[in-house]
């Protein structure tokens, strides 16, 4: 069957995936920057955990020759080495790497390193398959565990793996599954054994659970042609109501029966789309604008994350915040940009805090898109900078949120799509602006911008300039589009004088 332990989490998931990535995988979606670095995450993350079993030895990957790679790892065994990083073993064409395999008197132990936060039943099934193919080569597995990052665990001067790693014994749930191994692996076969005709498996909320899955644009998209703003916007996938008009044959919105019944928030956006005419509380706009104050700081934070941290006092997956735009908006209009954005391979936080007190007077308006990232990020701060923190919190009690007159529904457009995310208003509102992101070079979502930062360091000179010119022009974007929104909602208010 030629079978891996990541072909068989596939099917786990959805046999027509599993299908697809055997046979037609030219369908599925191309994995962007944030999939790549999320992989790369895993290999730094599994090479680290390494450690926590010293003096072992590791096998060399080789995709061409997995026979030598399963001779390499009975050698070692047969001459008694404890520990060996990417074990490999192969039965009745399934192939399986071991992160770290403990040989003892008793048996052997396996230990599955996952970059995450904690176990997932995903993992269980990953185990799982690894404990089969062991026994059925004749070895007693005497324990399964999972080793996983430990996000309550703060860095000091040295990185203390034992406590940025937490190991957990997975046995029990991984016995459990060996029940239903065989009956899969036979189910898979049978999938598989058909080369010419795709698995006819519908929609639904495994396409998204435990991970999106990169054939979710295939099957829904191309084959059924649902269209970006449907049914599945307005109820949860999985829900009743969904998967009651979805077997009625009912995707699009305007397909809805007016009396169905809905909640007044799905109400709205249904009537909304059917009516493809905006709706617009000139009354509660104008109460917000009310609440605003010149000089108005539109704020702008960019992060990122590290599975291991590098800086003294921060935890894993800690949002790091290495750069942010200022646009200062004066009653009459002019703006002033202001912009800081950190070194690469240095810490960035406490320079940011500096310059941003710097930047930002005690009681002035902040305005912020989704504020609660913004304070957030913050509290964190001054958390950290207690020379700081009792300006950074003062800038937090003086902010107000952008996001507010489109999350209480007091601005809604049909090209919203029921969303209160920039990401839709933003186009709605100003399409020019969302153009202008297009037109960016490199560097044209928070996701690029997040995963560029870490990078810097090991980019040669030129490429490191034109990125960190790309960094300052995204950012510097994304507060100018926030006051273009605002300048939007005052036109608004003047239209209503």
């Amino acid at each position: 069957m030629n079978f891996s332990k990541s072909l068989y989490t596939k099917g786990i998931q959805c046999s027509k995936a599993l299908w697809l990535k055997k046979y037609n995988k030219e369908v599925l979606t191309t994995p962007d920057a944030t999939v790549l670095a999320h992989f790369e995450t895993g290999n730094v993350v599994g090479n680290l955990a390494s450690k926590l079993f010293p003096n072992g030895l590791e096998v060399t990957y080789d995709a061409s020759n997995f026979n030598n790679m399963v001779e390499t790892t009975k050698q070692w065994m047969d001459e008694g080495l404890e520990y060996i990083y990417e074990a490999t073993f192969l039965y009745d064409d399934i192939l399986i790497l071991v992160d770290v395999l403990k040989s003892t008197p008793d048996g052997v132990e396996i230990y599955e390193v996952k970059s995450s936060s904690s176990v997932k039943e995903i993992h269980l099934h990953d185990v799982s398959i690894q404990k089969y193919v062991l026994e059925q080569l004749g070895y007693t597995v005497t324990s399964s565990n999972i080793v996983h990052i430990d996000s309550s665990y703060v860095r000091g001067d040295e990185l203390d793996l034992n406590r940025l790693f937490r190991v957990i014994n997975v046995s029990n749930e991984v016995n459990a599954l060996q029940v239903d191994i065989p009956q899969r692996l036979k189910e898979f076969e049978t999938c598989l054994s058909d080369h010419e005709n795709e698995p006819d498996i519908d929609i639904g909320a495994h396409c998204n659970r435990p991970y999106a899955c990169d054939a979710k644009d295939y099957c829904w998209r191309t084959q059924r042609n649902i269209p970006d703003y449907s049914v599945f916007n307005i109820f949860n996938l999985g829900s009743k109501k969904q998967i009651e008009l979805y077997k009625q044959g009912i995707v699009r919105i305007e397909n809805i029966p007016d009396d169905l019944s809905m909640t007044p928030i799905q109400k709205q956006k249904v009537d909304n789309w059917k009516s493809q005419v905006s709706y617009i509380d000139k009354e509660n706009i104008k109460a917000f604008l009310d609440t605003l104050t010149y000089p108005i700081y539109h704020l702008d934070f960019e992060t990122f994350q590290q599975a291991v941290p590098e800086w003294e006092g921060m935890s894993p997956y800690q949002q790091i915040p290495f750069q942010y735009s200022l646009h200062i908006e004066h009653e009459d209009g002019t703006l002033e940009h202001k912009k800081f954005l950190g070194a690469d391979s240095i810490d960035p936080r406490y320079n940011l805090a500096r310059r941003l007190i710097e930047d930002i007077p005690r009681d002035v308006t902040v305005l912020a898109y989704n504020m609660s990232f913004e304070k957030g990020v913050n509290v964190k701060l001054a958390e950290s900078f207690e020379e700081f923190s009792e300006h950074l919190l003062a800038i937090n009690e003086n902010m107000k949120d952008l996001m507010y007159p489109f999350q209480k529904q007091y601005y809604v457009m049909p090209e919203m799509q029921g969303s209160y995310s920039i990401k839709y208003v933003l186009p709605a509102l100003i399409p020019e602006m969302a153009q202008a992101y297009k037109e960016l070079d490199g560097i044209q979502n928070g996701s690029d911008a997040m995963n560029a930062f870490p990078r810097l360091s090991s980019m040669e000179v030129l490429e490191k300039e034109k990125t960190r010119n790309a960094l300052l022009e995204y950012c510097k974007l994304d507060t100018l589009a926030m006051v273009k929104i605002l300048e939007r909602l005052k036109e608004l208010n003047e239209e209503n004088v």
